[in-house]
């Protein structure tokens, strides 16, 4: 088991009970992706073979970290109110699930070239992913406006002709 939160899984990045399979929020599964519990094998909740799985490309943004060693230089005020990273000179931050998946969207190199590999994962579906990560894919498309600090979605309405 590497980088998940639930109990005796095998699989990696996952939050479900004793599941197999990568990247899944469900229990007992042996799937990518997974959201029902209990399921076969497969991908965003369908019929996947381990060929098609294993021969799809997986964008690197994937591989997230759980945790992050912060120095005490990079440590925040707040950060600092816990007086034990003077003796180690930093500490630990460590992520929830759907913190490590947005830190991981919001960090990626060669973003169109990821998204284009997550689209194409075998069974692909932005609400199973969106479930499992937190993410909403379509949100690069929205614009905005930053004014004072704050953040505006800019709803943009087009006279078509």
């Amino acid at each position: 088991m590497n980088k998940s939160t639930g109990d005796r899984s095998t699989g990696d990045y996952s939050t479900g009970y004793r599941s197999t399979g990568d990247w899944s929020i469900s229990d007992y599964s042996t799937g990518h992706f997974s959201t029902i519990d209990y399921s076969g094998y497969g991908a965003f909740n369908k019929p996947c073979t381990t060929k098609e799985w294993t021969n799809a490309i997986k964008p690197n943004f994937l591989y997230f970290e759980l945790t992050k060693w912060i120095n005490k230089n990079d440590m925040t005020e707040e950060e600092k109110e816990n007086k034990e990273y003077k003796t180690t000179d930093g500490y630990l931050k460590v992520f929830t699930y759907k913190e490590a998946w947005r830190n991981s969207w919001e960090n990626m190199e060669n973003r169109e070239e990821q998204i284009k590999q997550l689209k194409a994962l075998p069974n692909f579906d932005k609400e199973i992913f969106k479930e499992i990560s937190g993410i909403d894919i379509d949100e690069d498309k929205k614009e905005y406006l930053e004014k004072d600090g704050k953040k505006y979605e800019i709803k943009i309405i087009r006279e078509i002709k």
